[in-house]
């Protein structure tokens, strides 16, 4: 059983990298992509030599064009302004 009071803490240097990875995966992410779900099925033949795996991945990707912009919406309030 381990002790957690042994432990020594992290340095700021470690928590600074951290934070900063955190920050930089945020960027990296594309929003417009999601893994929905992730399955994996594993066959093993019968002499054991063989293994038969299979990765099924779903994702929703939402693309750039199909969204209106946040301009779009700003000439419809200007048009709408305009009118009264």
């Amino acid at each position: 059983m381990s002790d957690d009071r042994n432990k020594p803490d992290k340095t700021i240097a470690r928590s600074l990298g951290e934070f900063l990875g955190h920050i930089v995966k945020g960027i990296k992410t594309d929003p417009a992509r999601k893994v929905v779900r992730q399955s994996t099925e594993e066959r093993t033949s019968d002499d054991g030599r063989m293994i038969l795996r299979r990765t099924t991945i779903e994702e929703i990707e939402v693309r750039k064009g199909d969204l209106p912009s946040a301009s779009d919406d700003n000439e419809t309030r200007d048009d709408d302004h305009a009118r009264d």
